[in-house]
C-alpha cells in the first residue's frame, strides 16, 4: 500500500501543531522572532515523523535523517545564539507597530502559518525518500546528492561562523566582511542553503516520485536569491555601508566565483 498520501497528512498535522505551539509561545514572549529558531528544527521534526510512519529502504531514511538532523539544529543554534538578548527582529517589530492590536492574531497567518506551508512544502524530498522500498540500496542519486550537501553544509557552516568572528572584533565595526568564503561570494550561507537543498533532492530521486519534488529546492533557492535573502539583505547594507559597492562590484553575488581585483 502507497504510504505517501498517510504520511503527507501526518506531517501536515505535525507542522500545524508545531507552528501553533510557537505561535502561542510567541504571544507569551512578545516575540516573533522565534519562528526563524524554529524553521531548521521544524524540518528535523518533519524528518523524525517521515522516519517513523514510513517503511522505505532503511538506509536512506537513516542517511536522510542523519544530514537533515546535522543541518536544521546547527542552523536552530546558530539563529538562537546570534540573536540572544537582541530582542524581537526589526521586521516583526515593524508588522507588530503596522498593525497594533491585531498583530496576535496576524502574525498566526502571516508569519507562522505561512512559514508552515512553506516548510511542509520544501520538505517533499526528505518526506518522499523515506518513503519508497525500490531501490532498497544507495544509488548514483544518493551518492551525488550526499556530495552536493556535502558543499552546501561547508559554504554555509564555515560562512556563519567566519562572519561571526568577523562581527565579534571591534574593529570591524562598520567594515565589509570580504575574507575568506565571503571573498568568492556575497553571501556564501546563503549559497550553501540552497546547495543542500539540492542534495536532498538528488537523494529523492533514488526513490520512486523523487522527480516530482522538484519544487523544493527551486523554492528554497527563488527564496534565497530573490525574496528573503541576497535581495532583501543587501538592500540595508548598500545603504549602510559605503564600501558595499565596490564589494558588489568585486564580488559574485550568489554562486562563488574568483573575486576582481579592487579599485586603485
Amino acid at each position: 500500500m502507497d504510504q505517501t498520501p498517510t504520511l503527507m497528512i501526518v506531517t501536515a498535522v505535525a507542522v500545524a501543531a508545531s507552528m501553533i505551539l510557537m505561535w502561542a509561545l510567541s504571544l507569551a514572549l512578545r516575540d516573533a522572532s522565534i519562528v526563524d529558531i524554529f524553521w531548521g528544527a521544524g524540518f528535523v521534526i518533519i524528518a523524525l515523523v517521515s522516519y517513523f510512519f514510513t517503511e522505505g529502504f532503511s538506509g536512506r531514511k537513516i542517511l536522510i535523517l542523519a544530514l537533515v538532523a546535522v543541518w536544521g539544529l546547527r542552523l536552530a543554534l546558530h539563529i538562537f545564539f546570534r540573536n540572544r538578548g537582541k530582542g524581537e527582529d526589526h521586521r516583526y517589530q515593524a508588522m507588530r507597530r503596522r498593525h497594533g492590536s491585531r498583530f496576535w492574531i496576524v502574525s498566526l497567518y502571516t508569519v507562522f502559518a505561512f512559514q508552515g506551508v512553506l516548510m511542509w512544502v520544501i520538505s517533499l524530498p526528505i518526506q518522499i525518500a523515506q518513503v519508497s522500498k525500490t531501490p532498497d540500496r544507495f544509488t548514483l542519486f544518493d551518492y551525488l546528492g550526499v556530495a552536493v550537501w556535502t558543499v552546501g553544509f561547508f559554504f554555509e557552516s564555515v560562512g556563519d561562523w567566519q562572519l561571526k568572528r568577523f562581527k565579534s572584533d571591534p574593529a570591524n565595526k562598520g567594515k565589509v566582511m570580504d575574507r575568506g568564503l565571503w571573498a568568492y561570494t556575497r553571501h556564501p550561507n546563503y549559497f550553501g542553503d540552497a546547495t543542500i537543498w539540492w542534495g536532498y533532492f538528488l537523494i529523492a530521486l533514488s526513490a520512486d516520485l523523487g522527480v516530482w519534488t522538484l519544487a523544493s529546492p527551486l523554492i528554497m533557492t527563488f527564496l534565497l536569491m530573490k525574496v528573503s535573502g541576497v535581495a532583501l539583505l543587501e538592500k540595508s547594507l548598500a545603504k549602510t555601508k559605503p564600501e558595499y559597492q565596490d564589494y558588489v562590484r568585486r564580488t559574485s553575488a550568489f554562486f562563488p566565483w574568483s573575486p576582481k581585483k579592487r579599485r586603485g
